[in-house]
């Protein structure tokens, strides 16, 4: 038996709103993983002494380290938003004619969190 055919205006269809929540929410997902170790390794460097900490921080100041932070930042913000906009869809039912807006205003808060985060680096 093969897969029933999905039409061009299906819910897999890539210019729908939830396949891009889908996609934001896996990628940053994935890319929050991928940061943790490298986070971890500068936490750990507060256990090898101070000089060690201070040698990271002051390579943390550097413009492509901070613009790094932000982007971190708002992925953080998306998976969190996502997240929580799922939550309302497991939990409150499947709502069509809502979801484009849940997630536009997923993305608005999670950029407005990463530009306040933005402002406060300055």
């Amino acid at each position: 038996m093969s897969a029933p055919a999905i039409s061009r205006a299906g819910w897999r269809n890539r210019s729908h709103a939830g396949w891009w929540a889908f996609a934001v929410h896996r990628v940053s997902g994935v890319a929050l993983a991928l940061f943790l170790p490298l986070h971890f390794w500068v936490l750990s460097q507060a256990l090898t002494g101070a000089a060690a900490l201070d040698a990271v921080l002051a390579w943390t100041e550097q413009p492509l380290v901070k613009l790094s932070e932000v982007g971190i930042v708002l992925l953080l913000a998306l998976h969190l938003t996502g997240g929580l906009r799922l939550l309302v869809v497991e939990f409150g039912g499947w709502g069509a004619w809502w979801q484009p807006a849940a997630i536009a205003v997923a993305a608005g808060v999670a950029t407005l969190f990463a530009l306040v985060f933005a402002l406060n680096l300055a």
